[in-house]
């Protein structure tokens, strides 16, 4: 019997947070509607200035998301020739143009290409959320495997369940490897020997261990889970959503290359931001207020409280009149 995707995306709108469900049915698996249906949220929350932030939960009551949805990559891997690595790195890197292109898509959908333009896809998604103004926070309100733990690596804070659960990468023992990201993402996350023995053994962590690894940000009881994320997704989403793209691409994009080509993005973020009109209006905020108190605002406790708590300076009571 054929694959048959049935996965949505259940989303409740709190204003400049939203709440999204994973649906995967009945085993709560990650397929190609998931996918699909992701790739637009992401393109709503970016274009949208008045949403900061999205929380991301399972429907399923003890899982996040199991994993891939395991007969879509096997139908797949099955359209295809049997290809060594050097034609293997031809076909994605023929995915990534189609993909940018979009002309020839309903031509490659039918042939053995589809595959890899589907993981290239959902690749795309990936990065975007990592360079995207928006928070994205995986309230993993139970277990992930393979797909459904990529999907929380992508993500920038993760809250886990405490419990009898777990995430990890158990693609090894079907014979693969991960191919949503694991490899880049989880070896940034806790470091390159951990990554490569949990990936070599396919032994997912436990909420502890992969807190004391640094694999999620916290672990909370299952019923505080999207509670958590939702309050950490409110505190840093109220940043400036263009610092927070700035902040991210230079982080994500840059960290990972040599010191001076991360120097270089971090430069190019830095003038776009110094030079906008939101940066501009803060930095004379903070100078009006330096001039006016005969203090920084940052060495003042209370005024620094108040600034991480709202996401930026307070300005200070004289300047609010004199730009009126």
């Amino acid at each position: 019997m054929r694959y048959k995707d049935k996965g949505h995306l259940e989303i409740e709108d709190r204003g400049a947070v939203l709440v999204i469900r994973v649906d995967g049915g009945p085993h709560g698996v990650f397929g190609l509607d998931v996918a699909n249906q992701l790739d637009k949220l992401v393109d709503r929350v970016d274009r949208d200035p008045g949403i900061r932030a999205v929380v991301l939960t399972g429907a399923h009551p003890e899982r996040f998301v199991s994993h891939a949805a395991v007969q879509w990559l096997q139908e797949e891997g099955a359209a295809s020739p049997t290809v060594g690595r050097r034609a293997a790195s031809a076909v994605v890197r023929v995915a990534k143009r189609v993909n940018q292109a979009r002309v020839l898509e309903p031509v490659v959908s039918r042939t053995p290409l589809r595959g890899a333009l589907q993981l290239e896809r959902l690749h795309a998604t990936f990065l975007r959320m990592n360079a995207s103004g928006v928070i994205f926070v995986a309230a993993l309100n139970g277990s992930a495997l393979g797909l459904g733990a990529e999907f929380a690596w992508a993500c920038d804070l993760r809250v886990m369940a405490d419990g009898d659960f777990f995430i990890g990468q158990p693609e090894i023992l079907l014979g693969i490897i991960p191919g949503g990201g694991g490899t880049q993402r989880l070896t940034r996350l806790i470091g390159t020997h951990r990554s490569l023995v949990a990936i070599l053994e396919g032994k997912p962590f436990t909420p502890e261990e992969a807190l004391a690894n640094g694999a999620v940000d916290e672990v909370v009881p299952q019923d505080e889970v999207v509670t958590r994320a939702t309050a950490l997704a409110e505190h840093l989403g109220a940043r400036s959503k263009g610092s927070v793209a700035a902040a991210k691409r230079s982080v994500y994009f840059g960290g990972s290359l040599s010191l001076q080509d991360g120097l270089h993005i971090e430069r190019t973020e830095f003038f776009t931001r110094v030079m906008s009109k939101e940066g501009q209006e803060l930095m004379l905020d903070y100078i009006a207020t330096t001039e006016a108190t005969g203090e920084l605002p940052l060495y003042n406790p209370d005024t620094y409280a108040q600034a991480l708590a709202s996401g930026s300076v307070p300005r200070h009571r004289s300047t609010k009149t004199e730009r009126r």
